[in-house]
């Protein structure tokens, strides 16, 4: 049996358009800045979002054209979005991603961030957000020159640097990482690990960043088997998923594996490695949504982990 993701991981949604060329029209910035939408975004990566966590708290834009620190988000049916960077002294709401299930019955208005809320957001929403974090995010790391260390410029409305000084131009980086769900070759088996760091009872599968000059095929194999020593085949792309925590671009894959063979968890990084059987991901499953407990604690629903999972127990 070959499982396929039965749907766009959730933080993979969107429906703004990304024109280039609207990042260097000042005339046409101006317009859509005076109707425009403007999503606020704390350093801890928060938003306000209204009606049990699932719509946007947006800000009229004020002023006669957009600050330099606003950047361009994308355009959707003339109404142009935008995100800006605050110094939020909003009190905690308590809801984050490990209390996913509490989102949706938050009432008024709650600070949250992309790990608590992407799940309940529309996917014109979910692309807003996911994209104003991962700017924002890249812009807090990266406000000197790599080549001269001189203090750069914001160009582009916020989707590049310029370096005063030396004319360099930077662009937002992202770090490519896999992450595979392995089952055994029958298919009724899945291989769930849990990081020490964890709550107590989580579960997932692999992920780890690829290295340099390195394939993201070979890179699965190589993290699944120094973390848990276990040597995988029939390695194949699922999907993939933006993670901008702070600038991860999450690629999905599956493989295969004898489940005989030995683990050896990495040590530091894995405390614990089972095989689990497909019937038990979907308990887990029912009683979460049932609000049941359950010994299998998975994912939140905002990671592309979660969505592999719910497609494997699926199929």
């Amino acid at each position: 049996m070959t499982f396929q993701l039965d749907s766009l991981p959730v933080l993979s949604r969107s429906t703004v358009e990304r024109e280039e060329t609207l990042r260097e029209d000042p005339r046409r910035q101006a317009e859509l800045w005076q109707d425009g939408r403007v999503l606020v975004v704390d350093p801890r990566g928060r938003t306000p979002i209204r009606s049990g966590g699932t719509v946007l708290a947006f800000q009229k834009a004020t002023g006669d054209g957009p600050p330099t620190e606003a950047l361009l988000l994308g355009e959707e049916k003339g109404v142009g979005y935008w995100a800006l960077p605050v110094e939020s002294s909003a009190p905690d709401s308590g809801l984050d991603w490990r209390s996913w299930q509490d989102i949706g019955n938050a009432e008024g208005e709650q600070w949250l961030d992309l790990r608590a809320a992407g799940s309940f957001l529309d996917a014109t929403a979910a692309g807003l957000f996911t994209t104003a974090v991962a700017l924002l995010n890249w812009h807090r790391r990266a406000k000197f020159c790599a080549n001269c260390g001189s203090a750069v410029d914001r160009v582009k409305s916020g989707w590049a640097t310029q370096c005063p000084q030396c004319g360099r131009e930077e662009y937002p980086r992202t770090d490519p990482a896999v992450i595979c769900l392995v089952h055994d070759r029958d298919d009724t088996q899945v291989l769930l690990a849990r990081q020490p760091v964890w709550p107590k009872g989580r579960y997932s599968v692999l992920a780890g960043f690829v290295e340099a000059g390195e394939s993201l095929e070979a890179c699965v194999a190589r993290e699944i088997c120094e973390e848990v020593g276990v040597d995988v085949a029939d390695i194949r792309y699922l999907g993939s998923q933006p993670w901008p925590f702070p600038r991860s671009l999450m690629l999905g894959f599956a493989a295969s594996a004898d489940p005989l063979q030995p683990t050896r968890l990495a040590d530091g990084e894995i405390e614990e490695a089972h095989w689990v059987a497909r019937e038990v991901v979907r308990e887990a499953l029912a009683a979460e949504a049932e609000g049941r407990e359950h010994w299998l604690g998975l994912p939140g629903p905002t990671s592309i982990a979660r969505r592999m999972l719910e497609s494997w127990a699926a199929a």
